[in-house]
């Protein structure tokens, strides 16, 4: 059931959380009730308005979550050889060597250390304030990593690993890190009943780890993808906290920094050729990071702040525009595979972006530079948005679009030669 809100009553769920009506009273869940004019929160002053880490500090977690992921990516390759998570080339694969794919292990290593190095600090102690959210993320990780490695290892049922996505989002939901409010055109915000709630927050994340995994077919796609989508999504937050929108206890922020540096940690060693793959464990980590950072931020805000900060409609069309490559390589292989007979949604092919994009002519390299730059593009229509409050972003833009479309369609002859000598890591069903 969902039903419009204006003021509620002092306790507006009947759930794990307290959310308070009245402005500047709702701190349990990490968002302030009401806004104050534009701030903005790239000073030496940082932290000082809203009781926030430093942007130092956020650095700090990143930095050390991209150093672990780095030392840890050798040895999980030794370990994949090991315990045989090694994709091997097949008729359904495109790649044409052995490849270790469980560099998901470094990068589930790389977020515990940004957690613990958080956790030391002291200046983060708001975010570990709230025990049940940083419980509930850390449990869903590892159940969503479990299964993606055991999908490595010996190929899963389609249905069991989107249980086991299910069963990580329900561990989210019921944590309290869920998504409660909607805010909808001409209709206000949108107060989710408890049980909606939970349905939306698995639904949510279905959609980012699968996105996730889909785009994770060339050599440094997905990582590159992710970590400038995780990045913008950082500094996006900071400015809400700059806003006065955003508590400190909101772990929105700190998951997304941490995202973008195992990212960064990982792509030394998985840019073409690469040395490792991420597999299944490590990309539907990152689709449950980017889930839970984009829900902690966007789904809890449940009032109406600047218009170009909440850029349309609420901060959860801000990772639907940050992602946008990855999603609409989903929505396209959805309704491909559901139109096609005889073959399920779940089946793999070679009609993603990447792989059109490589037969048009560009080689492996390109291609995934030119994805890269569309989500920076798409980042850059956020950022642009977020850091000065207007709207007139559209034009330049625009002409950036048109300048990449054009690249994209008639530049690839110059690399064709390149493009029959490379090919792609591997895909993801």
């Amino acid at each position: 059931m969902m039903r419009s809100v204006g003021c509620l009553p002092a306790k507006a769920l009947a759930t794990r959380t307290t959310w308070y009506s009245c402005p500047a009273t709702r701190e349990n869940n990490g968002v302030r009730g009401h806004s104050r004019e534009k701030t903005n929160r790239f000073r030496p002053e940082y932290g000082i308005l809203s009781g926030m880490a430093s942007m130092e500090d956020f650095l700090i977690v990143g930095a050390v979550a991209a150093v672990v992921t780095l030392v840890l990516t050798p040895l999980s390759r030794t370990f994949a050889y090991r315990i045989g998570a090694v994709a091997a080339p097949s008729a359904r694969k495109v790649h044409e060597r052995p490849t270790p794919s469980l560099g998901g292990l470094a990068m589930l290593g790389g977020v515990g250390a940004g957690l613990l190095t958080a956790w030391t600090m002291g200046t983060f102690d708001p975010v570990f304030r709230s025990v049940s959210d940083i419980v509930g993320i850390v449990l869903a990780a590892l159940i969503i990593f479990a299964v993606g490695v055991a999908d490595d290892i010996r190929e899963v049922s389609a249905p069991a690993k989107v249980a086991g996505i299910v069963l990580a989002g329900t561990v989210l939901a019921l944590a309290g890190v869920s998504v409660l409010w909607f805010r909808l055109p001409f209709a206000g915000f949108v107060q989710l009943s408890p049980d909606l709630s939970v349905v939306v927050t698995v639904v949510w994340l279905l959609v980012m780890s699968n996105a996730v995994n889909l785009i994770d077919g060339l050599d440094g796609l997905a990582g590159g993808i992710v970590a400038i989508a995780s990045g913008t999504f950082f500094i996006y937050a900071m400015q809400l906290g700059a806003d006065d929108v955003l508590f400190a206890s909101n772990p929105g922020a700190l998951l997304a920094v941490i995202t973008t540096g195992v990212c960064l940690g990982f792509l030394p060693l998985n840019m073409h050729p690469a040395k490792t793959f991420m597999g299944d464990g490590g990309a539907l980590l990152l689709g449950l990071m980017l889930a839970a950072s984009t829900v902690s931020v966007g789904g809890r805000l449940d009032q109406a702040v600047d218009g170009q900060v909440f850029f349309f409609f609420a901060p959860l069309v801000i990772p639907l525009l940050l992602l946008g490559v990855p999603l609409a390589d989903l929505v396209l292989a959805v309704l491909r595979r559901a139109t096609r007979k005889g073959v399920g949604i779940a089946d793999a092919d070679k009609e993603h972006l990447h792989h059109r994009l490589m037969r048009l002519g560009h080689g492996h390299r390109r291609t995934v530079l030119i994805l890269w730059l569309w989500t920076g593009l798409l980042c850059g229509v956020v950022l642009y948005s977020t850091l000065t409050g207007s709207g007139e972003a559209a034009l330049p833009f625009a002409g950036g679009a048109l300048a990449l479309l054009l690249y994209t369609v008639f530049h690839p002859g110059i690399g064709t030669s390149t493009a029959q000598s490379e090919s792609p890591q591997e895909v993801e069903a």
